[in-house]
């Protein structure tokens, strides 16, 4: 069966070569997924080359055992590159990723918004510069592990959603270029569950067919981002006031960046009529501001750094649905452009709508991404 069902070219991938003709560069950074792409791919016998992109370094206090693209994850992949007879090549990229990547998220932290730096990760260095790696080394296109489908339009490549909604990882592919979408391949995207890929990379007896998913961002060890933001920025906990919609003081934090909008457990001010959440962080005043539930909510989103994956020009009001964090399900909206970028407007309330946060677009019916942007400010 092709990889990709809405492809009718001569190989599975939509090119119209021999898969022993066809070159594709394989991003792998160690897991089950990537793995068994590369995996499939080689027994359709199509030239692969695996690439491992060395993000940072194994050995220091950001890393964690169990997270991409470092340490054992790199043994990893090139088991099974020896595993399925194909060159694998590691590349160190570790200054690019904190450029790029991590030095953004410390900064955006700092000023209390909620960075998403696995969508800076694919935007900047994955789908940039590896892409830019697999076209030297002559690829025809390349494939990576992500769970999301690229289709074939009228109008050219789409981006669609994974057929598993559990697996779907559209929401942090949203800045995803049409050009990039002509050169790229997600065979996994058609997959019914992760227990297909785990059966795949069991039958073709992969050492990592067993290994865990990991979970939290690749350089933040056990979720703990204040500790990783003050190794990188000595000094940034500076303590402040906790205060309410109205500036009186209710106690004290010790640094804006272990609080989150939406947070309500450890905020220390306890005794009150109403349980209170962090509505608003104020990085200059070194405010964490708190008030009722209802004060999440928000109708009017303004957005940054537009990606348009629609057909022609971003212009006029759609009628689309809005993701508006990656565990939230689409809802109704009207996208319009503005100055600066785009509004939106939901068509019901949503809590917790953080700056720094990805907006993903998706037409009304079908799997469609439209693209995204970044949050800016919610009302």
């Amino acid at each position: 069966m092709p990889l990709d069902p809405y492809v009718s070219d001569l190989n599975s991938l939509g090119l119209s070569k021999a898969p022993a003709d066809t070159r594709v560069v394989v991003a792998m950074s160690g897991g089950v997924d990537s793995s068994v792409v590369a995996a499939m791919l080689a027994e359709e016998g199509y030239d692969v080359v695996g690439v491992t992109l060395q993000l940072y370094d194994h050995g220091a206090a950001l890393a964690r055992k169990g997270a991409c693209c470092a340490g054992r994850d790199i043994h990893d992949a090139r088991r099974v590159a020896e595993r399925m007879g194909f060159p694998h090549y590691v590349l160190d990229y570790e200054n690019v990723f904190r450029e790029s990547v991590i030095d953004e998220f410390a900064d955006s932290y700092l000023a209390g918004a909620t960075p998403v730096p696995c969508i800076r990760c694919n935007e900047r260095v994955k789908f940039r510069d590896l892409l830019g790696v697999a076209r030297e080394l002559d690829a025809d296109c390349m494939a990576t592990g992500h769970y999301i489908r690229r289709m074939v339009g009228p109008m050219g490549a789409e981006l669609h959603r994974a057929a598993d909604p559990a697996r779907d990882q559209s929401y942090f592919l949203f800045s995803t270029t049409p050009e990039q979408l002509d050169y790229l391949r997600f065979p996994l995207g058609g997959l019914g569950s992760k227990a297909e890929t785990r059966a795949l990379a069991a039958r073709f007896g992969l050492p990592v067919a067993d290994k865990p998913d990991s979970q939290d961002i690749c350089f933040v060890p056990n979720g703990n981002y204040a500790a990783v933001i003050e190794k990188l920025r000595p000094g940034a906990a500076e303590p402040g006031d906790i205060v309410d919609r109205e500036g009186h003081v209710l106690g004290r934090h010790d640094g804006v960046l272990r609080y989150t909008v939406g947070q309500r457990r450890g905020l220390g001010i306890g005794g009150l009529d109403e349980p209170l959440f962090v509505v608003r962080l104020d990085a200059d005043k070194r405010q964490v501001v708190v008030g009722p539930r209802e004060m999440l909510k928000s109708r009017t989103i303004a957005l940054r750094e537009i990606n348009w994956l629609g057909d022609g020009a971003f212009e006029g009001e759609h009628e689309v649905l809005v993701r508006v964090r990656s565990t939230r399900q689409p809802v109704p909206a009207l996208l319009r452009p503005a100055e600066g970028g785009a509004e939106v407007t939901l068509l019901s309330a949503e809590e917790g709508v953080a700056p720094g946060q990805a907006c993903v677009f998706y037409a009304p019916e079908g799997t469609r991404v439209l693209g995204g942007g970044w949050i800016a400010r919610a009302a």
